[in-house]
């Protein structure tokens, strides 16, 4: 298996929207307000600690998909979660 350090981030925007990110007050399954319609993060420089300390793994490439809601139904069935509205 590939290890963490060596994968590249696809900018695919999946970690913007499947798992919540209590800091910014983001349930799973919920797009980040900061997330671009570029797939990018509108706050980088100033983005949270665990946005900073974020890193691709074996989990990306195992929910590789054509879209983001494809990539984020992935994510959300592999942890047994599901959107909270």
């Amino acid at each position: 298996m590939e290890s963490t350090e060596s994968r590249e981030c696809a900018r695919c925007g999946t970690c913007c929207v499947a798992p919540d990110i209590s800091s910014l007050q983001k349930k799973p399954g919920e797009r980040c307000r900061h997330l671009t319609d570029a797939l990018a993060c509108g706050i980088y420089r100033d983005r949270p600690a665990v946005c900073r300390g974020y890193r691709p793994d074996e989990i990306c490439a195992s929910i590789a998909a054509p879209t983001l809601d494809q990539r984020v139904a992935g994510y959300l069935r592999l942890f047994g979660l599901r959107e909270i509205s």
